[in-house]
């Protein structure tokens, strides 16, 4: 990915972090954008520099329109300082909030805040990379195994999930005649932060290990290793996809 671009949100931890580590490590210059943590996104630019990649940093938070105009801005300014061009390859849509609580447990506040982040940055942060994003490029976004096997213990954010699901098949065909490829990756219980909670129960994990064809719980790595394929060149004939990565759970 030499002379790339990549943008992933939410990049300053967990699979966001992973996947820019990944995209810095085959040779992209990756952005990494962040809500609130600068520390965590300059440990995360420290990292890949230390290993002989490229990154930086840009605030952003992606649950309103005005930041990420504000976003867009200061990137637009960076990305011309240090490449003579606002133009990026990849769009990696990460960002994104759990709320651990069921449906009958979930508030409007839990409610609008989930969709905010997950959905509005998502499709916002696409709409305005558009003018952006070279012929060629590459969206990726995050989706989720419970997009289609829904759980109760997130109840709200199964249903984002389903509908970034539904914002990669309407870019498709919109994108293609720019050959631009959209897909989604559908982790299964991977060891984040939005899983912490319930995989610290032993109980839980060896349930979901038990319930995996490949009997453990998902590493961020192995996330961004899907990922680095779909933004790869090999992936170019691929577009339209949801790509389940857990494992093999409840197979």
């Amino acid at each position: 990915m030499k002379d790339k671009v990549a943008l992933v949100t939410g990049s300053s931890r967990g699979i966001g972090r992973a996947i820019a580590q990944r995209l810095a490590k085959e040779g992209a210059l990756v952005v990494i954008n962040y809500a609130g943590n600068a520390d965590s996104a300059a440990s995360a630019v420290a990292e890949i520099e230390a290993s002989g990649g490229a990154a930086f940093a840009v605030q952003g938070d992606v649950s309103s329109v005005g930041e990420i105009e504000k976003f867009y801005s200061k990137l637009d300014a960076e990305l011309t300082k240090r490449t003579g061009s606002d133009r990026f390859d990849i769009l990696v849509n990460n960002a994104g909030i759990g709320v651990l609580k069921g449906f009958e447990d979930t508030t409007e506040e839990d409610f609008d805040r989930v969709f905010a982040v997950n959905v509005k940055g998502a499709f916002f942060i696409t709409q305005m990379a558009l003018p952006r994003l070279r012929d060629g490029g590459r969206i990726i976004n995050i989706s989720s195994g419970v997009s289609r096997r829904p759980s109760d213990n997130f109840a709200a954010y199964c249903l984002t999930k389903a509908a970034i699901d539904n914002l990669t098949l309407l870019l498709v065909d919109k994108l293609g005649k720019r050959n631009i490829t959209v897909n989604a990756i559908a982790p299964g219980y991977t060891a984040t932060d939005i899983n912490a909670e319930l995989l610290k129960n032993p109980e839980f994990s060896e349930k979901v290990s038990s319930r995996t064809a490949l009997g453990r719980i998902g590493r961020v790595e192995d996330i961004a290793n899907v990922a680095a394929f779909l933004a790869s060149e090999d992936a170019g004939w691929v577009t339209g996809q949801y790509i389940e990565a857990s494992g093999g759970l409840n197979m």
